[in-house]
């Protein structure tokens, strides 16, 4: 067997040959990151293999820098390619003695233990629906995470604009009432002249129903407001956030269009099928996960998370340690979410969190739990494409 050890940057890449007797057969070489660079540097590995290799081309992952040569069809026909995880690259440098050395050089000689030793997952030809259906779930990620910085700047402005507000209405921007408010009274002064007859009709033209004891307290809280001295610009720059809110939201929405035709393409349609499991969570999992044929099992994709705690064990003693959040964030996230909605939704995932409750187990602990009972479902369902069935999971979710 012979390694092609890749270590790729923004705009080259660095390469070495060794055959499975560590014998350096090319490199470590430098070329540029193009369809010519990458096959003038194949022609010269070619001409250094040696008669019925098989070859195996380890790439460690680095963002989305790597993805071209990820691509199967870059390679020679018969080539096997596989992605290795940058953090065990890292450790493998520290198990050679180089952990405070990162070079080039130092980075392919880990790659090359790493893909002799078997490590790495296999790239295949991925569905190009799985990669829709991770674009849009990132770009409905990022939207969301904006949408959620311009409300907090906005609570802020209507501080700022209309003291007091909050108390009548705590919930301003998740209501039609309290974003009547926002857009058409931010200077209270406006809304104390208007009184609460005027108020319901001006909300009746616009189609949204208030009840008088809602406008009652609306008006004594525009009343009772203070002024304040940044009122005015607070006012201004609130009318230009509710029009980016408007926007985000918009977006949000689209977003979530698109993923609901895109999902049922996917395998991961059937997890719909669960209580508490709609578009959104499904698609976040899928998108996390990918192709699930390059998991060999629940647990792998339960480790990848890092919500494994760590543990140690020397001696005849164990003392196990916090979870340390080392994994990939995307599936941290789909898993809890998943495992949230097993808990709020599913009777036989309440049952068992009421009972870990009972015990005196805290919530984060709990969301653990309900994280990697819900990733055993999924992961299940997923492989044998199966919909649903409580009466199973009821029974069989602590044994997996």
């Amino acid at each position: 067997m012979v390694v092609v050890a890749v270590d790729v940057g923004k705009n080259t890449v660095a390469l070495s040959v060794t055959d499975d007797q560590r014998r350096r057969l090319l490199g470590p070489v430098d070329f540029a990151m193009t369809r010519a660079g990458l096959a003038a540097t194949v022609t010269r590995i070619e001409a250094v293999l040696p008669s019925q290799a098989r070859v195996r081309v380890g790439v460690e992952a680095a963002g989305h820098y790597h993805q071209p040569l990820l691509v199967p069809s870059s390679w020679p026909a018969g080539w096997e390619l596989r992605e290795l995880n940058p953090g065990h690259v890292s450790e493998q440098r520290r198990v050679q003695g180089r952990r405070r050395v990162k070079t080039d050089a130092v980075d392919l000689e880990a790659i090359t233990e790493l893909v002799l030793s078997g490590r790495g997952s296999p790239v295949t030809a991925r569905a190009e629906v799985l990669g829709e259906l991770g674009a849009w779930v990132t770009h409905r990620r990022r939207r969301v995470e904006a949408r959620t910085a311009t409300k907090n700047q906005l609570l802020g402005e209507l501080d700022r604009a209309f003291p007091g507000l909050t108390l009548a209405l705590p919930d301003v921007l998740g209501t039609r009432v309290g974003r009547l408010v926002a857009e058409h009274f931010a200077d209270p002064v406006r809304l104390a002249g208007l009184g609460e007859s005027r108020f319901v009709r001006f909300a009746a033209h616009r189609g949204l129903r208030v009840r008088g004891s809602m406008a009652a307290r609306l008006v004594a809280a525009a009343r009772d407001a203070l002024p304040t001295r940044d009122a005015a610009v607070a006012r201004t720059m609130l009318t230009e956030d509710l029009v980016l809110l408007s926007v985000l939201e918009s977006q949000v929405a689209d977003a979530e269009e698109h993923l609901a035709q895109v999902l049922p393409l996917t395998p991961f349609a059937v997890l719909t099928s669960v209580p508490g499991w709609g578009v959104v969570r499904a698609a976040g999992y899928g998108a996390a996960v990918g192709d699930p044929a390059r998991w060999p099992g629940p647990r792998q994709v339960y480790r990848a998370s890092g919500l494994s705690p760590a543990q140690y064990e020397s001696a005849g003693k164990r003392r196990d340690g916090a979870i340390s959040r080392e994994g990939r964030v995307d599936l941290r996230r789909a898993l809890i979410d998943l495992g949230v909605g097993l808990w709020l939704n599913e009777p036989s995932a309440k049952a068992h969190a009421a009972g870990l409750r009972a015990r005196g187990k805290s919530g984060g602990i709990i969301g653990c739990a309900m994280a990697n009972r819900a990733n055993r479902i999924a992961y299940a369902m997923v492989r044998d494409q199966t919909a649903y069935d409580a009466r199973y999971w009821a029974t069989d979710a602590e044994e997996g």
